[in-house]
């Protein structure tokens, strides 16, 4: 893989401006088996970011919410964990995709992003998360 270490998880922008990126920012300092990250929400009217900590375990729950996307199914991915989730879903309340992202143990804020998704984003994103993984689990592993 060269010198380029993997950064973007997630990545769903629109034509219009709108964004929702998860960037794996490097290795924790307070914790050696996770990866300091944060969820980037850019648009014409709102942006934020939120901190994270990655998991070998979120990123697996990552690979298996892509699954259910594809099979059709809306997710949320880290629901059940302290910190920010993301949630897809495939038709929002404006007949679009729409991805929420909510923080409700930090900032207690939600924003409600509507992003016309490509064709073979699905498998763009398998192809990101499987090359964090390649790169990022030995190193969390060592």
């Amino acid at each position: 893989m060269g010198d380029i270490v993997p950064r973007e998880l997630i990545s769903l922008a629109d034509d219009e401006g709108n964004s929702v990126s998860v960037d794996v920012l490097g290795r924790s300092p307070t914790w050696s088996g996770g990866l300091d990250a944060e969820i980037v929400v850019a648009t014409p009217f709102v942006s934020g970011r939120c901190h994270l900590v990655l998991s070998v375990s979120k990123l697996q729950s990552w690979s298996d919410a892509l699954n259910r996307l594809d099979a059709g199914e809306d997710v949320a991915w880290m629901e059940m964990s302290r910190g920010a989730s993301i949630s897809i879903r495939l038709i929002g309340e404006r007949d679009c995709p729409e991805v929420v992202v909510e923080d409700e143990s930090g900032s207690m804020v939600t924003v409600r992003v509507p992003i016309a998704l490509p064709d073979g984003w699905i498998a763009d994103h398998r192809r990101r998360l499987h090359q964090l993984m390649e790169h990022w689990v030995p190193v969390l592993s060592a």
